[in-house]
């Protein structure tokens, strides 16, 4: 896979298509849940794109610390389903950390899946707070200082 970072501006419609359908695909039709995916906030976001040919097949949206949160964060983190099992998930999440940490944005927090607890654990993410539901999915925030 491979991985290119863009601001919105940077991003042509093309892609800015591919990722949006991505993101409707896994977040609203596989996992049933209607909620309001294009949230005015992707014209702030690093964008993290990764390719499989010159199909989108993995993407996360950084903030930088303020943002969104007090500290960077990084959200929206989609593998497409015909992609899974072959690490995509963790690559983009290290490109991304990277990416990061090559800022000097030394905290990353996420608002993290439930179910993908023991994912965002190999990556070096901590809980920090109670369980609590945001779209009608049981989330957690989570933690890690790079």
């Amino acid at each position: 896979m491979q991985v290119q970072i863009k601001t919105f501006d940077e991003l042509n419609t093309i892609e800015l298509y591919h990722i949006l359908r991505l993101r409707s695909q896994v977040f609203v039709v596989e996992q049933d849940c209607v909620y309001q995916d294009i949230d005015n906030k992707d014209q702030l976001a690093i964008h993290v794109i990764g390719y499989h040919d010159e199909s989108i097949v993995a993407y996360t949206r950084i903030f930088k610390p303020g943002d969104y949160f007090k500290q960077s964060s990084i959200g929206r983190v989609v593998v497409d389903p015909e992609f899974r099992g072959k690490s995509y998930g963790k690559s983009i999440m290290r490109a991304s950390m990277d990416y990061i940490h090559k800022k000097s944005w030394s905290t990353i927090i996420i608002s993290a899946q439930c179910y993908l607890d023991k994912f965002y654990k190999e990556l070096g993410f901590e809980s920090t707070g109670e369980e609590y539901l945001e779209d009608g999915i049981p989330h957690q925030k989570m933690k890690i200082i790079l």
